[in-house]
C-alpha cells in the first residue's frame, strides 16, 4: 500500500506541476478559500485508484467529502494542499495522503512536486525524504527554535485566530515561518528543516500523513492542552519534542 500511494502521489504531482504551465482556474468558496480546477482533476486521479484498486476502503478527501468503506481502512486525501499558493504561482503546495486502520496511522506520503521532494513513513519503520532516512532537530529551546505555523480561514469572523499567539511567540522563538502548507510544514519539522509547527483549525486532510512522518521520525504531536492528539483535533502542537513542553507553556500564556 506504500508503494501504491507513493506512485498515486507522484502521478498526482506531475499532473500539478504541469499545470502550473496554464492559466488556473478557481471557484470561490470564500474569497480566502478557493478551490481550483486542478485541485480537482488531482482529487478525481487520487480517488479513481483508490476505488479501483481498494474498492471496500473507506475514503476522506478535501473536495469530495466521506465515502463508507467495510474494510476497517480509510484513506485520508488532501489533493493539493496549499491551493491559494498555487494559484498565485508561490512555490510551496504538496500532495498528501494517508492511510489509517481502525483510527490508528499506517502511512503518510506528502509529495512536493516543485522540489521533486517525497515524504514518506510507515508505522514502526522509520521516516524518509527521497529514501533517505530523516529525523527531528535537537534545538532545545524555544529562543533557538525556527517555528512555523499557519492562520485559519475563520480569522476574518472567528476571535480564535492564532492571531495572539503568533504576536507572543515572534518575541520569544529565533523565527517564524508562515509559509502556507500545513503538510509540507510539519514534514519541514521531521526533516529537521524547522522545530516546531502550531496551528488552529486544521481539517484531517491537512494532517493525517505529515502527522506519521514527524512520529515516525522521532518527533512529538499533541493539542494545545498537551493532549493526545487526533486527525480530529482542533489543534495541533507538532515539535522535535525537545522544545515541546516550552511551546505548550508559551501557547497557554499567550491565550
Amino acid at each position: 500500500m506504500l508503494d501504491f500511494a507513493i506512485n498515486l502521489a507522484y502521478r498526482a504531482g506531475a499532473m500539478l506541476r504541469a499545470a502550473t504551465e496554464h492559466e488556473r482556474r478557481v471557484d470561490s468558496k470564500q474569497h480566502h478559500d478557493i478551490v481550483t480546477d486542478a485541485d480537482k482533476a488531482s482529487e478525481a486521479l487520487i480517488l479513481e485508484a483508490i476505488r479501483t484498486r481498494y474498492p471496500d476502503h473507506a475514503i476522506l478527501a478535501e473536495e469530495s467529502g466521506a465515502q463508507m468503506g467495510q474494510s476497517g481502512y480509510t484513506w485520508i486525501v488532501d489533493p493539493l494542499d496549499g491551493t491559494l499558493n498555487y494559484f498565485h504561482g508561490f512555490p510551496f503546495f504538496s500532495v498528501s495522503i494517508g492511510l489509517r486502520h481502525n483510527g490508528a496511522g499506517v502511512l503518510g506520503v506528502v509529495y512536493d512536486p516543485l522540489r521533486n521532494e517525497l515524504f514518506y513513513a510507515e508505522r514502526e519503520r522509520g521516516a524518509f525524504v527521497n529514501g533517505r532516512r530523516i529525523r527531528v532537530s535537537a534545538t532545545a529551546t524555544l529562543d533557538q527554535a525556527l517555528l512555523t505555523t499557519g492562520f485559519p480561514y475563520r480569522r476574518f469572523s472567528h476571535p480564535d485566530n492564532n492571531l495572539r499567539e503568533f504576536s507572543h511567540l515572534a518575541l520569544r522563538a529565533r523565527e517564524i515561518r508562515r509559509a502556507g502548507s500545513a503538510a509540507l510544514d510539519i514534514c519541514y519539522a521531521a526533516a529537521g528543516r524547522s522545530d516546531g509547527h502550531w496551528e488552529v483549525a486544521l481539517s484531517p486532510w491537512d494532517t493525517a500523513a505529515a502527522t506519521l512522518i514527524l512520529q515516525e521520525a522521532g518527533g512529538a504531536i499533541t493539542d494545545y492542552n498537551g493532549a493526545a492528539w487526533t486527525p480530529e483535533s482542533d489543534r495541533i502542537v507538532a515539535t522535535n519534542g525537545i522544545v515541546h513542553a516550552e511551546l505548550l507553556r508559551e501557547l497557554a500564556a499567550a491565550l
